[in-house]
């Protein structure tokens, strides 16, 4: 069945965050490991590369020899990839280079690698989701991410986002504020490191508070943020470049609309913003921007 975009792709369902890390909740993560499937890489990283897009056994095919990837979840891949642009949910030829080259079930836990490619979002752990494809094609292609641009996310979680975005750039910074998680998903990337991905080489990390962004490697030229806020933090909106993009859920919790964030400068040197709404105004559910106080993990910032 085909959800709509205010389905749940957030925290519904999910364990409370701060509960489970505040309950030394580390028998309980045990079911929440990640997949690490058997794929290795067989062609070294080619930018120039490109999986066909006209034909399901001809992507297959080509995915095997160059990726060494599973057909059966080459084939689901494909499927969403079909759902992606019928939805309209993906337009961009280098965007839709980067959903097909990333594979989303190594992200997900190891009980829900079959079902990586459905629409929803699954949880990961730690009283977060990876994000649902849709969302995740069309946050990102929203962001229109060039070669050159130097892109910084807000909430590393599974790290999934970060593997897409190192297909459109070589230049990612991801931040994440559960270090148990943020530890998680360091080890996943080294480990598809080891296994051929060189493209995740790409993504720079690190463990603080996603609020006040990464004030040292700024300004960025696109900022993406995978977790729901009320207002859109002021830090991130100084370290986004003139003529830069940012797409961030705003709204009250459980229901957000994406906003797509440009920030220009005029001849005279002022700063305007503008802002727009990537699904029309449909609500959509994501995990809450949560914010560090000590060594505690308290909820949605609130604007004061």
């Amino acid at each position: 069945m085909r959800p709509n975009p205010t389905a749940s792709i957030g925290s519904k369902g999910c364990p409370d965050r701060r509960q489970l890390l505040t309950s030394g909740a580390c028998g309980l993560m045990a079911q929440f490991l990640p997949s690490y499937s058997s794929a290795n890489v067989r062609v070294p990283y080619d930018w120039n590369a490109s999986p066909p897009m006209e034909a399901k056994d001809r992507f297959i095919d080509w995915m095997k020899e160059n990726r060494g990837e599973d057909p059966e979840l080459l084939g689901k891949r494909w499927d969403r990839f079909q759902e992606l642009l019928a939805h309209h949910d993906i337009w961009g030829e280098r965007d839709k280079r980067a959903f097909l080259l990333t594979p989303r079930e190594e992200f997900v836990t190891a009980q829900n690698m079959s079902r990586a490619y459905e629409w929803h979002y699954l949880p990961i752990g730690y009283g977060v989701t990876i994000t649902g494809p849709h969302t995740v094609a069309r946050m990102t292609n929203s962001l229109n991410v060039k070669f050159e641009d130097k892109v910084l996310e807000i909430g590393t979680g599974s790290g999934y986002q970060s593997a897409y975005l190192s297909n459109l750039t070589e230049k990612v910074f991801s931040i994440e504020i559960i270090k148990p998680l943020a530890e998680r998903t360091w080890a996943l990337y080294d480990s598809l490191i080891a296994r051929g991905y060189g493209e995740y080489k790409a993504i720079a990390k690190k463990h603080a508070d996603g609020y006040y962004g990464w004030e040292e490697e700024a300004p960025f030229d696109k900022i993406i943020v995978t977790c729901g806020i009320d207002h859109i933090p002021p830090p991130l909106l100084q370290q986004l470049r003139p003529g830069g993009t940012m797409v961030i859920p705003v709204g009250r919790p459980g229901s957000q609309h994406v906003l797509k964030i440009s920030k220009q400068r005029a001849s005279d040197g002022a700063i305007s913003v503008a802002r727009s709404d990537i699904y029309n105004g449909s609500s959509v559910s994501f995990v809450p921007f949560t914010k560090l106080e000590g060594d505690a993990i308290k909820g949605t910032h609130r604007a004061d």
